[in-house]
């Protein structure tokens, strides 16, 4: 029978998550409503049906004041390193979330993985509780990583298409209006988002340039600065572009020829990384009594983290190994 109050525990965690994902499901039913309407009040238009809107946003509105503080002291990236924010790490990932809902998440999801452990095999819960919080983080980079990814492999037709469009006659602007008209996402979303942000009064320099930003991309700085440079001394666009996105083409093969000839390292790597790992919580579950030893005493603790710090190094060169630039 577990403790009662590691069962009050679970029971309020549940609740508040439950909690938590209603609000996140009003959120999406009422964001387009919400956002436009904040738009109209920014440039000091008001409409009759504003009143009508669901009254979650107040509330939302008192939630995020509660946990911003926690958030902006946790979440605050360092410009000199070039970290960048959890508001900015978001951005790029395509989560519509506040920097304050992300940290709660981060806080649920330790409180669930550290109440579930110390209820179930009467694990450390601090040392639980931590491995929960990071793992949104991880979720996050690796949504991070496969957006640009798909950024990138779009980049060289995407670049095609507007060069075409400039030897067609449109000017700039234009040309960056078709590429959002006709590429996908996430490449599509970033131009409609540069477009937008020309017609409130943006230069095509400044919409780039957030899009770089935004992205973090090496490849499309390349063209921010070819653009900006044109700006400046003039010349053929279009071929500029032409020559850029030749260029672009050729690393992703080279890319792609070298993600081929380091599969088998980065596979054994891998391989090498989780094999113990897998096999320690397989003996584990099977046989609870074969780590009793470990978890029992200083020296057993000891052993387990020389072990895995030694997978961890391992891991590192690796990683290092296979890591080519192009």
């Amino acid at each position: 029978m577990p403790p009662i109050p590691v069962v009050f525990g679970l029971i309020a965690f549940a609740g508040v998550f439950l909690f938590f994902l209603g609000i996140s499901q009003m959120r999406r039913a009422a964001g387009g409503a919400e956002d436009f309407q904040a738009r109209l009040a920014a440039y000091g238009v008001t409409t009759a049906g504003a009143a009508a809107l669901p009254q979650t946003a107040g509330f939302r509105d008192s939630l995020n004041r509660l946990f911003q503080p926690a958030a902006d002291r946790v979440g605050r990236g360092d410009a000199k390193k070039g970290k960048p924010s959890v508001a900015e790490q978001l951005q790029r990932a395509d989560l519509k979330l506040r920097p304050s809902e992300y940290f709660m998440i981060q806080i649920g999801t330790g409180l669930l993985v550290g109440l579930i452990g110390y209820w179930r095999w009467g694990l450390v819960f601090a040392l639980l509780f931590f491995a929960g919080y990071l793992i949104p983080g991880f979720y996050v980079k690796y949504r991070v990583s496969q957006r640009l990814k798909k950024f990138n492999s779009q980049l060289g037709d995407t670049l095609t298409l507007l060069s075409n469009a400039l030897k067609a006659g449109y000017s700039f602007a234009q040309a960056i209006d078709t590429v959002a008209k006709n590429a996908v996402a996430p490449i599509g979303d970033e131009f409609g988002r540069a477009v937008r942000e020309m017609n409130l009064g943006g230069s095509p320099d400044e919409a780039l340039s957030n899009i770089t930003k935004r992205i973090a991309s090496a490849d499309f700085d390349l063209v921010a600065t070819a653009y900006s440079i044109h700006r400046t001394v003039g010349g053929n666009l279009a071929e500029i572009l032409d020559n850029i996105a030749y260029t672009i083409r050729e690393r992703v093969r080279i890319k792609g020829e070298i993600q081929t000839l380091t599969a088998q390292a980065r596979a054994s790597g891998s391989i090498i990384t989780a094999l113990p790992i897998l096999l320690a919580v397989f003996m584990f579950f099977v046989t609870p009594t074969y780590f009793q030893p470990m978890f029992s005493s200083i020296i057993g603790w000891i052993l387990i983290a020389i072990g895995a710090f030694m997978i961890f190094i391992g891991n590192l060169i690796i990683r290092r190994i296979v890591a080519i630039e192009v």
